[in-house]
């Protein structure tokens, strides 16, 4: 009787771990099949990121996935939704604006990919050239920090102002500004908006093309092509190696994506890669 009740209880014990390990293979095989997704919802600005990601689609279509572009038309949303998960990715910025909301915001996102560069580009209604600017005129830039600071870089650049040296300066290190000129500091998509108020403002090119400003023949003055502010796609640190992060990373970096943005922009925007 000793001897059957042991092994009742034995082979008990074997089927309860072999139930176990089952769970566990399941739940392994489920975990595994959970890091990949076949939707992947990307956020972008209108011009040229959610047209560069139209291009992207059937890329992606031929591997399995579907490629879902949300539009965002501020700098400052795109990140809160990647970083509460309402999207997967986003792809509006550069490296020092994702650096800089990171530390501002206690965020950890980070990216996959270089893109595209987007020269920064000083425009005006009223003068033809930064030589012409009057004693006193009033410059329009960007608020954000990162775009600020590179507003003005390419403003010492020309020779208009001189600043200190640094990632991020703002106004206050300005070192000398022989024309005393008034910089007023605004949301990036509203400068364009500007331009009949002001006599100069620095754009970012995606909202410049967006006002059906051409950057090339527009622009008074033009950042160089080679700027390191590249456009990347970003995402939530953990997610990087998942399998449609990685496969949304191989899609945008596509030579027919390169071909597109060369032939697309015509050089007022250029591949990153």
């Amino acid at each position: 009787m000793k001897k059957l009740i042991t092994v009742i209880l034995s082979l008990t014990l074997i089927l309860a771990l072999a139930g176990c390990g089952a769970q566990s293979s399941t739940s392994s095989s489920s975990s595994s099949k959970g890091d990949d997704k076949k939707v992947i919802k990307v956020g972008a600005s209108p011009q040229p990121h959610a047209e560069i990601l139209e291009k992207v689609k059937p890329i992606l279509k031929k591997q399995g996935y579907d490629l879902q572009i949300v539009q965002f038309t501020d700098y400052v949303t795109p990140n809160k939704a990647l970083d509460s998960g309402d999207i997967d990715a986003n792809f509006f910025q550069h490296i020092p604006y994702l650096n800089e909301f990171n530390k501002k915001n206690n965020t950890n996102l980070d990216y996959v990919a270089k893109v595209h560069l987007e020269p920064m580009g000083v425009y005006s209604n009223k003068i033809k050239s930064l030589k012409d600017l009057k004693n006193g005129a009033e410059i329009a830039i960007p608020n954000d920090p990162t775009n600020g600071a590179r507003a003005l870089k390419l403003l010492a650049h020309e020779g208009i102002i001189k600043v200190k040296s640094g990632d991020l300066i703002s106004k206050l290190d300005i070192t000398e500004n022989k024309k005393n000129l008034k910089f007023q500091e605004l949301d990036a998509p509203q400068l364009p908006r500007t331009l009949t108020e002001v006599d100069a403002a620095v754009i970012n090119t995606n909202y410049a093309l967006q006002a059906k400003l051409n950057p090339l023949k527009d622009a008074i003055a033009i950042e160089s092509k080679d700027s390191p502010y590249a456009n990347v796609i970003a995402v939530k640190k953990e997610n990087k190696d998942k399998p449609y992060i990685k496969a949304l990373a191989k899609a945008v970096n596509d030579p027919s994506i390169k071909k597109f943005i060369q032939e697309k922009y015509n050089g007022s925007i250029v591949p990153a890669f």
